[in-house]
């Protein structure tokens, strides 16, 4: 049996038609650039994730790096992140002339420990708190970190809040007083990515910044038509950051769909968590539904021993599979003149040796998800004998 970790031909074929109407609505009018279906699209985004405002950008590392230009943060200033995530993190930190600082994440959800974030700060100077300027939280996998703790601190200590929400959208965060948020509407600016993988895909390219605040949210369109307003008259510097028209037409579609799509992820995840404890697979942990709603972007389970050579044997067996991520940000090499040693986030180390994402996306069978279940209990049977 083939299961590959992610089938888009699926889900294209179940909504053929409605993509083919709305891109020809394009293809007719010839309006590429912004235009009425992006502002739908802005629109409706806006309100599926909580949010005041939302501005259409060209992918999700823009909308990071979108952010920050629009906070003022540049040379000179600090950004606190985690370790153990997609590398347009910090990428585009260092992209602005900003100094990335890592702090570790929590061991049971891969996301920022609000905890070390809180004792990271409290143990600096006031030089060295003068130079932080911003905090970006990842929703890893589609859980939100702990925004509760996260935003106390952050407004203790006046930092932006840029969450990157690029693998969370529609995800909800729980506060203690009993009131929920949706991934993208807790911070100052939310960073959403609609590379085709995600749970909402683009057919290329496109992302998304939400804000609550509308000064804000005029500075970010303006500043993704580099800083020009009106046409030809520049007060700023910002860049070419516009969302395509036919990516929003595509959103448009896919938008509908997306609260289905999400829960079925979910009851694909219930139904891998039944199989493994039904199997008796315990070599195995999977996610843990610590936050409200959890969208399952991925499913990464840990593995205790053994994960490379289960990988390779998946891989074998015609399942597919991903290691997220192989070498944390700490450990690369392009931020070796920070001089963070390798045991120095001891939790995203060992996330990079332990993680395997299986396939969760909407449209497999039960069958298919039994199979993946039954391969990883026939190699660690073997692997015991």
């Amino acid at each position: 049996m083939k299961v590959p970790l992610l089938d888009l031909k699926a889900q294209y074929r179940s909504i053929k038609k409605e993509i083919v109407s709305a891109t020809s609505e394009i293809f007719e009018s010839q309006m590429f650039i912004l235009g009425p279906k992006v502002a739908e699209f802005e629109t409706q985004a806006a309100e599926y994730c909580g949010c005041s405002y939302s501005v259409g950008v060209s992918s999700g590392t823009d909308a990071l790096l979108l952010s920050l230009m629009a906070a003022g943060i540049g040379n000179g200033d600090v950004v606190i992140t985690t370790p153990y995530t997609f590398f347009a993190t910090a990428g585009v930190i260092s992209r602005v002339g900003a100094t990335p600082m890592f702090v570790d994440i929590e061991e049971d959800t891969f996301n920022m420990d609000p905890v070390l974030l809180n004792e990271t700060i409290r143990s600096m100077d006031e030089s060295q708190l003068k130079k932080i300027k911003a905090v970006i939280p990842i929703h890893l996998f589609g859980q939100c970190a702990d925004m509760g703790p996260i935003l106390k601190t952050s407004r203790k200590f006046n930092l932006t809040v840029i969450e990157d929400a690029a693998q969370a959208i529609g995800a909800e965060y729980a506060f203690d007083d009993g009131s929920f948020k949706r991934a993208g509407s807790m911070g100052h600016y939310g960073c959403f990515s609609f590379f085709p993988s995600k749970n909402l895909g683009a057919f290329g390219d496109a992302g998304m910044v939400t804000t609550n605040n509308e000064d804000t949210y005029e500075l970010l369109k303006t500043m993704r038509v580099h800083g020009s307003k009106p046409k030809y008259y520049h007060s700023l510097i910002g860049g070419n950051f516009r969302i395509d028209a036919i990516q929003a037409a595509v959103l448009l579609v896919k938008l509908k769909y997306l609260d289905n799509w999400s829960a079925k992820r979910m009851e694909n995840a219930a139904l891998y968590r039944g199989l493994f404890e039904r199997k008796g697979v315990d070599e195995i942990s999977v996610p843990v539904e610590k936050q409200k709603r959890h969208i399952y972007n991925q499913f990464v389970i840990r593995v205790k021993e053994g994960r490379n050579r289960l990988k390779d044997f998946l891989t074998d067996n015609g399942v597919g599979c991903e290691i997220y991520y192989p070498v944390p940000l700490h450990m690369q090499d392009c931020f070796s003149d920070l001089k963070n040693l390798p045991e120095g986030f001891p939790v995203a180390l060992k996330a990079s040796k332990t993680s395997l994402a299986l396939p969760i996306y909407a449209e497999l069978e039960e069958s298919q998800i039994e199979y993946v279940v039954d391969k990883i209990k026939e190699f660690y049977g073997k692997k015991n004998k």
